[in-house]
């Protein structure tokens, strides 16, 4: 039985090496962490670059309080992309069967037209638009979708179109096998609940939902000012432990939803739901964080973070922001160092997003002492970089400081 290395370490430091491994290209995206009953969890590394591992350095980076070493673990299991793939596969060649048994010819458009990704919501599957396009799936209709269902392991397939302009962002989803459009996700040991047909579910928001159930939030108040289902707000209840939380919301289907989510999950009591535009939010001076939770931008809420920080001790704004890096042009010809061209764009990124936050901090400055009379300083505590949308356009999260003079 083969055998891979990976790195052992603590399990409350696995989030933050897990992270770091990975924006060092160290981490082997093949393979899935695995936690051990003796509290630790091993991250599977790529062996070619073992030998570079400095894990004396590497304990000093990520976590001083902590351990790290390398280990052999036999046959652990393939990751969630290494099981898409897989399974892509699979629907490939169950959709090429079926169509051969009903005298169709298979062709690489049809093969392209199968999805190679998708957001699984309990017995749910929710496909993205761009996919089963061909009218040809139509045509054979519900023993097609059936057979789909069957090799993903569900009961039931929808697939989105697109978002409607209506500005509560509602997905127009179409039901493709079966009739209840209502699921159960749970990330994290919180629990969601909604309908796919009238609220988004942002997957790729998972990392944040972790950093902020890793916050210390015991005796604070939180207001989040775009709250959807609860994405941030259970986290901060459940995980990070927080006194009470404002949930802002204006999507009548979202609140319904929320209302449901906080009572399974028992925070209830812990939260006040104020349903409608937050620029109209009756509250200020009484939030230790404000989360701004809205892309591409939330700057139409940053005034309103500004009025609710407390006035006498001031708090921490979660500012989100799409930032776009602008193209570059290539390196010379001669130029063959694929790893210094990698590091010089890494680099460039973060000095961009750099640039947005300092950017940012300056104007809240302005606006706090605008709203209160008083001076304010600023600082940027971290920069989250969460996921990327495009090569060049990265969702990112501020954490910024903010307290009186």
């Amino acid at each position: 039985m083969f055998v891979i290395p990976c790195l052992k370490v603590p399990q409350r430091h696995a989030q933050l090496y897990r992270k770091y491994l990975l924006s060092q290209g160290v981490l082997d995206r093949m393979y899935c962490a695995q936690k051990h009953s003796d509290g630790t969890v091993t991250l599977p590394v790529v062996a070619s670059v073992l030998a570079q591992l400095d894990l004396v350095a590497l304990k000093e980076h990520v976590a001083q309080d902590g351990f790290c070493e390398i280990v052999d673990i036999q046959a652990p299991p393939l990751s969630k992309k290494e099981k898409v793939k897989s399974f892509h596969k699979r629907l490939a060649d169950t959709a090429q069967s079926l169509l051969v048994s009903k005298g169709k010819t298979w062709s690489e458009d049809l093969e392209r037209d199968i999805p190679s990704r998708w957001q699984c919501h309990g017995d749910l599957v929710l496909f993205s638009e761009g996919c089963f396009s061909n009218a040809i799936w139509k045509e054979i209709g519900s023993e097609f979708w059936t057979a789909v269902a069957l090799t993903l392991g569900v009961k039931r397939l929808a697939q989105i179109k697109k978002i409607s302009h209506d500005g509560y962002r509602t997905p127009i989803v179409t039901m493709l096998l079966g009739d209840s459009s209502y699921v159960t996700h749970i990330d994290n040991h919180v629990r969601y609940e909604f309908d796919v047909t009238k609220c988004m579910f942002s997957c790729g928001n998972i990392t944040e939902k972790l950093r902020i159930a890793s916050f210390n939030c015991i005796g604070e108040t939180v207001v989040d000012l775009y709250a959807g289902i609860g994405y941030f707000t259970l986290p901060y209840l459940v995980h990070a432990k927080a006194a009470h939380v404002h949930a802002c919301e204006w999507n009548p289907d979202a609140v319904k939803a929320l209302q449901r989510n906080l009572q399974i999950n028992g925070v209830s009591d812990r939260c006040t739901i104020h349903q409608g535009d937050n620029r109209e939010l009756p509250l200020n001076d009484l939030a230790d964080r404000v989360n701004l939770g809205l892309i591409p931008s939330s700057e139409e809420g940053w005034p309103v973070a500004c009025r609710l920080l407390k006035r006498g001790t001031g708090g921490i704004l979660h500012i989100h922001h799409n930032v776009t890096t602008p193209l570059h042009h290539k390196p010379p010809e001669h130029t063959s160092a694929i790893d210094v061209d990698k590091d010089s764009s890494i680099q460039r990124d973060m000095q961009v997003r750099t640039a947005w936050a300092s950017d940012a901090a300056r104007r809240i400055c302005t606006l706090l002492l605008d709203i209160t009379g008083s001076e304010w300083k600023t600082n940027i505590k971290h920069i989250e970089h969460v996921k990327t949308y495009a090569p060049h356009i990265s969702h990112v999260v501020l954490d910024l400081e903010c307290k009186p003079l």
